[in-house]
Formats: C-alpha cells, sequence, structure tokens
C-alpha cells in the first residue's frame, strides 16, 4: 500500500525519540570522583576496541599506554597533542610513551656531536630562519676594482650571520630549533658555547614544541623576548633502535605526549598506529561522556525488544512502521555474526530469549561462539555513540524520505551523431 511520507518520518521520530530515552535509562554512569574507578572504566574501553585488531594479543599493554596518554592532555583532550612516531624495529612491546614531545632528529652537521645532549630546565628558542651562507639567489652584481672591496664583501656575509648567532646565545637559549637548515658554521658555533640546535625540523613537530613549552616561532632575531621563547623541565637525545630521537618532558604550557611504535615491518606498525587511533577516540569519548553501555549487539537488541512493546501499545500504521524500526536494530548483531562466522539465525533466537527474560546486557561473545553477558565481560561503549548513530540514521532516512522526485535532463545522454568514439 501507498504509504505517505509524513507518516513514516514521524514514526520514525517517534522511535528514535523512544530509543534514546531508552538508552538514557540503561547507561550505567561511572563516577568521576573515583580515579581508579574511572581509570579501570577507559582500560577496559580501550581493550574493547583492540579485540579484532592485529594487536588484540598485546591490548592490555597497549590499553595501559592509550588510558595514560589521554589523560596527559588538559580538560578540552586535544588530539593533535598526541605524537605518534613510528621506529623500525624491536618487538611490539618495545612501542613506549613518552609524557612531552619527541621526534626525531633531524640532519645534522660536524660539530653537532659536541653539543650537550642533556638540559634541566633549558630556554627553547623556535624560528623560521636559515643560519647558513650560500649563493645568492638573485641576479645580483657587483662591480669592484680591487681585492680590498670583495673581502669586504665576504665580511659583511660573516657578520651578518655571527650577528644572528650572537643575538641567539645573548638570549639564553639553550635549545634552538629551526625549520630551515641550520649551517655546519652555526652548528659549530653553538657546540661551542654548549648550546643545542636542529634545523629542518618538520612544521608539526614545532608547532607541538611551541604549544607544549610556550613560545611562538619567531622569523627574526632582533628583540627577542622572554615571552617568545619556551620552557621545559628536561631535554634530552635518546636512542630508540636505529634512531636517535630529541625528547622534551615536563612542557609547562600544555600537557603533551608521544607514542613511539616499534615493530618488525613498516605494514604492522602503520596498522598499529590505525588501532590505537580507534582506542584513544574511544577513551577521549568516555572521558567527555561518562556513561557506557553493553556492546556486541546487546544495547541494539534491548532496544529492539523494548520498541517492539512501545508498538504494541500504537494503533494504526505506525505500530508497523516502529516494528519495522525495531526489527532493523537486529541488523547489527546480524551482521557482527556474519563477520565472524557463525550462525546468525541460531545466536539471534538466543539473544532474544534471554532479552525476553530481562537479560538486558546479553550479547554475542566470539570467544565462545555463543552468547555471554558483555557488561560482566566489559565489552563496552560510551552511550554517546549509540544515541549520535540512531539520531544520524534517522535523520538520513527521513532526509531521503522528504524527496518527492527527481529530475533528470533527458539530453545528459544524448550523443553528437558525428562524435568520434571514445569522445
Amino acid at each position: 500500500k501507498q504509504w505517505y511520507q509524513r507518516r513514516v518520518r514521524g514514526s520514525y521520530r517517534k522511535a528514535t525519540a523512544y530509543a534514546l530515552k531508552k538508552i538514557q535509562e540503561l547507561q550505567v554512569t561511572v563516577k568521576k570522583d573515583d580515579p581508579a574507578e574511572q581509570r579501570d572504566l577507559l582500560k577496559k574501553c580501550a581493550a574493547t576496541s583492540m579485540c579484532s585488531k592485529l594487536i588484540a594479543y598485546n591490548k592490555d599493554y597497549f590499553a595501559e599506554m592509550v588510558v595514560n596518554a589521554v589523560m596527559c592532555l588538559d580538560t578540552y583532550l586535544p588530539l593533535n597533542m598526541i605524537g605518534i612516531k613510528k621506529v623500525t624495529g624491536g618487538s611490539l612491546t618495545d612501542s613506549q610513551l613518552v609524557a612531552g614531545v619527541a621526534f626525531k632528529k633531524t640532519f645534522s652537521y660536524a660539530g653537532f656531536e659536541m653539543q650537550p645532549k642533556t638540559y634541566k630546565s633549558p630556554r627553547v628558542l623556535c624560528l623560521n630562519i636559515e643560519l647558513e651562507l650560500k649563493a645568492e639567489r638573485d641576479n645580483a652584481e657587483c662591480r669592484i676594482d680591487n681585492v680590498k672591496d670583495y673581502q669586504d664583501i665576504v665580511d659583511a656575509e660573516w657578520n651578518i650571520l655571527y650577528e644572528k648567532l650572537d643575538k641567539m646565545v645573548q638570549s639564553g637559549a639553550k635549545i634552538i630549533l629551526s625549520r630551515l637548515p641550520i649551517g655546519d658554521v652555526a652548528t659549530q658555533y653553538f657546540a661551542d658555547r654548549d648550546v643545542f640546535c636542529a634545523g629542518r625540523v618538520t612544521q608539526e613537530d614545532l608547532n607541538r614544541t611551541v604549544k607544549a613549552c610556550g613560545g611562538t616561532i619567531l622569523a627574526t632575531v632582533n628583540n627577542i623576548r622572554e615571552a617568545d621563547m619556551g620552557h621545559c623541565e628536561l631535554f634530552e637525545e635518546i636512542q630508540i633502535g636505529n634512531e636517535r630521537y630529541n625528547k622534551f618532558t615536563g612542557c609547562p604550557k600544555a600537557k603533551t605526549c608521544t607514542l613511539i611504535l616499534r615493530g618488525g615491518a613498516e605494514q604492522f606498525i602503520d596498522e598499529t598506529e590505525r588501532s590505537l587511533h580507534d582506542a584513544i577516540m574511544i577513551v577521549r569519548r568516555a572521558m567527555k561522556n561518562d556513561s557506557v553501555v553493553a556492546g556486541g549487539g546487546a544495547i541494539e537488541m534491548e532496544l529492539s525488544k523494548e520498541l517492539k512493546s512501545y508498538a504494541k501499545t500504537i494503533h494504526g500504521k505506525e505500530q508497523l512502521l516502529i516494528t519495522a524500526y525495531a526489527k532493523a536494530l537486529e541488523i547489527i548483531p546480524r551482521q557482527l555474526c556474519d563477520n565472524a562466522g557463525f550462525d546468525a539465525t541460531v545466536i539471534l533466537n538466543k539473544l532474544r530469549q534471554r532479552h525476553a527474560q530481562g537479560d538486558k546486557w546479553m550479547g554475542m561473545d566470539i570467544t565462545s561462539e555463543d552468547i555471554a553477558d558483555n557488561f560482566v565481560a566489559c565489552v563496552w561503549e560510551p552511550s554517546i555513540v549509540k544515541k549520535n548513530a540512531l539520531t544520524a540514521a534517522c535523520e538520513a532516512c527521513c532526509t531521503i524520505l522528504s524527496i518527492d522526485e527527481t529530475v533528470k535532463n533527458p539530453n545528459s545522454n544524448y550523443k553528437a551523431p558525428n562524435a568520434m568514439p571514445g569522445m
């Protein structure tokens, strides 16, 4: 029969509102005033997101690392303050969390080995200046008639460079970072004065250092102020695998951290990065919204049962529409069964029976190829994720139903009679 679109949209919105209300009643809120309980919740959420990944066997190790990483951040939990670096070699459990900024040592010139590699409470100066002598780029022409004038030109170039270096050293900075190259002359100059320098630092790492340590990225060395420089409690250069890493810890301006991932192959490390990104997003969401529900199809089956009961209290065509909405929620556990290679019919029948008996957190158990209490098994998901999914799906469906007809240009597929083949 012909269903009126307005009635369908109204029924779906009514079913969504009822489902959201039930999620609000079913969700379990974790007390934030108990740090131990909250930390345990976050670890379980992180471990749940890794169960189907390649790092599932090390999920406890990485769950602890992910929770520590997110807890290093400030109140707003900015994702760009978590840096992820990959170092080939070693085992997966050699991965480590640095409570600060860490990036790979950049290209260096002779004299770099003489620079100190550890500083306590140093001043950090971040620049966007090239500190090396090079050929003139422009078509400059200078006509001279004696050797003294030539020497004056050469000395002027050196004096300009040394003047810049003197101003940086006089500012009191012990760590100098630049996005542009720092030449061998400047490297040796800083080494003689116990100053660490690094050129060709990537823009991303330089921005994270500025946000973490404070200060700003300068394009000139004139009038360097104290506010233009950053600070950290400890700077050191450490060996990780076959690479050297510069590490800043104790950054006062912003809380940040860096995950250094190890592994035997680049492809495996890339997959580890993607898995940890999913876990980080789940933990961030759980910290912002401290309410969880059981996953593995448990919440969908409970909502389906509640909606079917709710539909029986409504007369007319809306009853059929809300029943269809409830049946559609069973697609989630059915798809999970198909992905795991289980008999979806048997599993769904068991879930319907247990939910009808009042076991609201019963869901799929992949390890035993059966059903289980997923809340006890710590298969949790933030309730806000389910709310957003239902709301977005309802709005998308209603938007499609709001389209009465489409207009198509009949000449859009017309081809000229003399057109060449392929045109």
